[in-house]
């Protein structure tokens, strides 16, 4: 009887075990593939940090002369509430001015500082004479035709609901993808206009890894479209190796062998989700995650990337 039952949860395990390899390689086969309104190799990372004063209608100007794809940038709401493009809420790093956008009514916010660190190149700065902090607004009417890529920086329900106005304003739901790595953030944002694709938070991506691991992801649905992750090996580039312990190494090195995965990416993009990697700025970057099957990549430095693209087939 033992023998007969080990037998039926062998036969079981091996047909599981075949329906999800067959579907992670045809996931068509149970899920209709996501309509892509836009599809982005090339992504300026707040208009290419590397390359003038982050988050700027200068960097934005520059990227899209330079044929991006697609701009990234971040949004904060001011006192007056006006809906501003800007990184940090606390702009002492950016301006050498120690307050909260949210403190401050629009008119009075002080100007990014002539230098400012490039966040994902060890020991960089960027240089620029355009300091002003831009308006979201500005940014949609400049470009109406760029994909743009928001990342809801603050789990408020007024600069969600303003930011999706703007975008529908400018009829924009078929050319923006709207997010942040917290949960609430992304539920909130589907919420208020679903019409607009959301990426996946750092929540749902430790949910996805573990039914890819498991085998179950071909079988489960989303509703995000776009999967942007780190490229956990960067934090070597980014620290200085004494200053990380054994663990902290150990720990990177699992994360960037568990996340950086070809057939997990592939997967994803045969049911129509994206797979952007960021934030990345040296060749041997772009190539690893394009060689992976990354859709498009975020940059700092937006030319570098132009010429890699041109040269990789």
């Amino acid at each position: 009887r033992s023998m007969s039952a080990t037998l039926y949860v062998l036969s079981t395990l091996g047909g599981y075990v075949l329906t999800s390899a067959l579907l992670l390689k045809c996931p068509g086969l149970l899920h209709r593939p996501k309509r892509q309104r836009f599809r982005c190799r090339h992504i300026s990372h707040r208009g290419g940090a590397g390359e003038n004063l982050e988050n700027t209608m200068t960097a934005f100007r520059h990227a899209v002369n330079l044929g991006t794809d697609m701009l990234e940038l971040d949004c904060h709401l001011t006192k007056d509430e006006q809906v501003v493009v800007s990184h940090d809420e606390n702009l002492k790093r950016s301006t050498g001015v120690d307050v909260n956008i949210s403190d401050l009514k629009y008119s009075e916010l002080p100007p990014y500082l002539g230098k400012l660190d490039v966040t994902f190149e060890k020991e960089c700065q960027c240089e620029g004479k355009d300091r002003r902090i831009p308006l979201l607004e500005e940014v949609f009417e400049a470009f109406p035709t760029t994909p743009i890529n928001i990342d809801i920086k603050m789990n408020n329900n007024v600069l969600i609901k303003k930011v999706s106005e703007l975008m529908t304003q400018y009829k924009r739901e078929h050319l923006t993808v709207w997010g942040n790595a917290n949960y609430e953030i992304v539920s909130k944002c589907f919420k208020e206009n679903s019409d607009v694709p959301v990426i996946f938070c750092a929540q749902r991506v430790l949910l996805l890894l573990g039914l890819f691991y498991t085998g179950l992801l071909p079988f489960i649905p989303f509703k995000e479209e776009f999967f942007e992750i780190p490229m956990p090996s960067l934090i070597f580039k980014l620290k200085e190796p004494q200053e990380m312990s054994r663990g902290q190494k150990f720990v990177i090195w699992l994360a960037d062998m568990l996340l950086m995965r070809k057939a997990l990416f592939d997967h994803l993009t045969a049911r129509g989700i994206q797979v952007y990697i960021w934030v990345l700025n040296e060749e041997k970057e772009y190539k690893r995650a394009f060689d992976l099957g990354a859709t498009g990549v975020m940059t700092d430095y937006p030319t570098k990337l132009k010429e890699f693209l041109h040269n990789y087939p």
